[in-house]
């Protein structure tokens, strides 16, 4: 049976590694002045961001694994469980973790902004890989927040640290917004992998049994977590990944019934439970209904 330290509250993991604690919901770990520390396999019940200067770990994460190499950033949220289990040995590792609770965020805007920060929800072979540069802006906000908690609390200093951690996750945005373009021909071949399992999907009549292909199907196939996949592609083509398999089969609704097939036929053929919602999706991707193209082609 895995032995899993569950991180519940931030002293927990903070305890493990020996660092001391400065503030009841957030932490930050210089991992230089900790070491050496034994693995753990982690369940969290806080966020974690996580980058090591040196390191080449072999950390699980859900069903994965995935080697830790310098400039990996890995962020984790609660209900997610990662790391590597305590098999006796330790590590010296120079790098730093920056651990909250979500009650730190209760009552603030980044309370809800939070959840539009999908790279928490990516998988661990997602992971977001920083330049030097990157890489000392984020050493320098955990150099701010460590300071800010070290100092006596007041009665604004959670509303500090609160605005360094959306700081944080703002550059950790914008990095992975420079990763996207920097992978283009990588995505580029995503993407022509995307085009070819939706050919496939409908050639092999799949929608017959499954319905309309899902963007968490499409990622599952492509081995990517859907949130990655669907920021992938946005990236990539400037619509969202469901867009992009609403517009392919709409155009192959207009292939059928340019050969004279009924709508409700095509309907079917095409996984639709009833004629009504293609006829809906098809309004909303060309502005006009099904029964107004087939006329638009008898009028040619």
């Amino acid at each position: 049976m895995s032995k899993i330290l569950k991180v519940n509250n931030v002293s927990d993991y903070s305890h493990y590694v020996g660092a001391a604690d400065r503030h009841p919901l957030v932490g930050v770990i210089d991992f230089e002045k900790v070491s050496p520390v034994r693995h753990s396999l982690n369940n969290y019940g806080i966020y974690g961001i996580f980058f090591h200067d040196e390191a080449d770990i072999d950390l699980e994460y859900g069903c994965g694994k995935y080697d830790y190499k310098q400039g990996t950033v890995i962020c984790v949220a609660p209900g997610q469980v990662g790391g590597k289990e305590d098999n006796g040995e330790q590590v010296n590792l120079t790098g730093w973790a920056l651990l909250f609770h979500p009650d730190l965020l209760h009552g603030t805007p980044l309370e809800r902004a939070i959840r539009e920060y999908s790279f928490f929800d990516y998988r661990i072979n997602e992971a977001l890989h920083m330049t030097d540069e990157e890489h000392d802006v984020l050493v320098s906000l955990m150099r701010q927040i460590q300071n800010e908690i070290e100092h006596k609390r007041d009665a604004v200093q959670d509303a500090i640290i609160v605005n360094y951690i959306g700081l944080v996750l703002n550059f950790c945005q914008r990095f992975y917004n420079r990763q996207f373009l920097t992978r283009r021909l990588e995505n580029s071949d995503t993407l022509m992998k995307f085009d070819s399992l939706l050919r496939d999907y409908f050639d092999e009549n799949r929608q017959l049994s499954l319905g309309l292909p899902t963007v968490q199907y499409c990622a599952e196939q492509l081995c990517m977590s859907p949130n990655y996949f669907g920021d992938m592609i946005r990236k990539t083509t400037g619509e969202t990944a469901g867009n992009h398999i609403r517009q392919y089969v709409i155009q192959r609704a207009k292939n059928q019934l340019a050969t004279g097939a009924g709508i409700a036929q095509v309907a079917y053929g095409l996984g639709f439970e009833y004629p009504q919602h293609l006829s809906r999706m098809f309004r909303k991707q060309t502005g006009m209904t099904p029964t107004a193209y087939c006329e638009s082609l008898r009028k040619r």
